[in-house]
């Protein structure tokens, strides 16, 4: 999270990465034609610009400024040949509230934006407990419900563990609605004491990944698989060395 984008790239290359997601605050203050040369320079195509966060409830002015930054990044996205623009859900706010309407409205506005410049959106779910969307099903049904060319999921593993999806929810994908799978680990710790710091290289952890390869390829996916890890202790190695790490890391869940 320390390094900038053009680390990044170097690092993704160095390890033998295909695709590179791209954390949206790496880009702010970057023209478009100075995001090609990096882009073509380093040889790792984008995969994704990630993320616009709390999509959903928000007020008339803060969602006018989520429309402008979905407009902005599938912009940028465009230009770069970036399919993807992963979207989070807002937090839940106190109340009865139609979570499913609120998200498909959302969903399909941005959705509207981001078609005029032929990009999609991946829908990312959160484990954590104010998210207004914590487990895959939801997630699932509110992408159906949406139905939309241009959307899809993203599926994080450490959210899907704290949140409490099962790997039934994974069998009853349609496949093509599966953009990006987030590998990652966690300690072993109560789920709903999980934060982000909390993660780890794949392999190293208690979460179910071997049993989510072997879903997703039972229902046909076998496509990105996307490591990301936000423990700030991991922030202080050499990027490139971590790199390397963390695609090995990666390698020895997907291909076992």
């Amino acid at each position: 999270m320390r390094a900038s984008l053009e680390t990044d790239l170097r690092a993704a290359k160095a390890a033998g990465f295909d695709y590179i997601e791209i954390w949206a605050a790496k880009i702010k203050n970057k023209s478009i034609e100075e995001l090609k040369g990096l882009f073509a320079e380093s040889g790792v195509p984008p995969l994704s610009i990630n993320s616009i966060e709390h999509i959903t409830f928000r007020d008339m002015g803060a969602y006018e400024g989520i429309k402008r930054q979905c407009r902005e990044f599938s912009e940028i996205a465009a230009a770069i040949g970036c399919p993807y623009v992963v979207v989070v859900p807002g937090r839940l706010p106190p109340g009865k509230v139609d979570v499913v309407a609120e998200s498909v409205r959302v969903l399909t506005e941005l959705c509207d934006i981001a078609a005029e410049h032929g990009v999609a959106l991946a829908f990312e779910f959160l484990g954590q407990p104010d998210c207004s969307v914590q487990t895959l099903g939801l997630a699932d049904e509110i992408v159906r419900t949406a139905a939309r060319d241009n959307l899809g999921l993203v599926i994080d593993s450490f959210h899907f563990y704290a949140g409490g999806s099962n790997i039934e929810m994974i069998e009853k994908l349609d496949p093509r609605l599966v953009k990006i799978f987030h590998i990652n680990d966690s300690e072993d710790l109560p789920r709903a004491q999980l934060e982000d710091r909390h993660r780890l290289l794949p392999g190293l952890g208690i979460l179910p990944l071997r049993a989510m390869v072997d879903a997703f390829r039972k229902i046909g996916y076998d496509d990105v698989a996307s490591v990301e890890i936000f423990r700030p202790e991991y922030w202080e190695r050499d990027p490139v060395q971590l790199a390397r790490d963390a695609k090995a890391a990666a390698e020895q869940i997907v291909n076992s």
